[in-house]
């Protein structure tokens, strides 16, 4: 007569094709830091271009020309103010869920594209230096001469754009992303924790299962 192991054989799962397959963590975590990434860089090139000079130009005064610069603040200050709510929204997606999520990243994508596009329409502005110029020579007809510009307008809209990749990342997974306090249910209570299964003919499980406080004969 053979002998009878109580010890159940080892699991092959090979062997069950139609086993559910787990969610592809890694590829969520790896967008949720593309997001992230682009979103954070985007906010920080349009804040940081934003004060750069934009444009350069000379007012005449007496006989002499004064030479004026005017930065992107004071050409337009909508990127660097959807740039602040891009950031805001950015934080947001991962306090929010479900359709509050899907709008939030809206927002965040609508943020970069609207920051990229106030940028590029102002690159070849001068209202801003005919301004200094009025100011400065006390004429309000006066004009800038020999108007030039800069390529900061240009690098706005560059991380406008990466605001608003984070955005449509954002559109795209976030539905699978983490939330803040994910582990806890929307009243605050923890979820409850699902019992470890109990194999009857392993003495080591009946014993895990006691320690736990749990009855293993149920």
């Amino acid at each position: 007569m053979g002998c009878v192991s109580a010890v159940p054989p080892p699991r092959n799962d090979a062997d069950a094709p139609d086993a559910p397959q787990a969610p592809d963590a890694r590829g969520g975590r790896r967008t949720v830091a593309v997001a992230l990434l682009f979103g954070a860089l985007g906010a920080s090139v349009v804040l940081l271009a934003s004060g750069r000079v934009w444009a350069r130009g000379t007012a005449a005064v007496g006989g002499g020309s004064l030479p004026l610069t005017a930065d992107g603040r004071a050409v337009t200050g909508l990127p660097a103010a959807l740039a602040i709510v891009g950031l805001a929204a950015l934080v947001a997606v991962f306090a929010v869920r479900g359709r509050s999520r899907l709008l939030v990243s809206g927002l965040l994508a609508l943020s970069g594209l609207g920051a990229a596009l106030a940028a590029v329409l102002a690159a070849d502005d001068r209202r801003a230096l005919d301004e200094r110029a009025a100011r400065t020579t006390a004429d309000t007809a006066a004009h800038v001469a020999a108007l030039t510009h800069t390529a900061w307008p240009y690098v706005t809209a560059a991380g406008g754009v990466l605001i608003l990749l984070a955005g449509l990342l954002a559109l795209r997974f976030g539905g699978g992303w983490p939330a803040m306090g994910g582990r806890y249910e929307r009243d605050g209570s923890p979820r409850p924790r699902k019992a470890a299964a109990v194999n009857p003919d392993r003495p080591e499980d009946l014993w895990k299962a006691l320690d736990r406080g749990e009855d293993p004969t149920r």
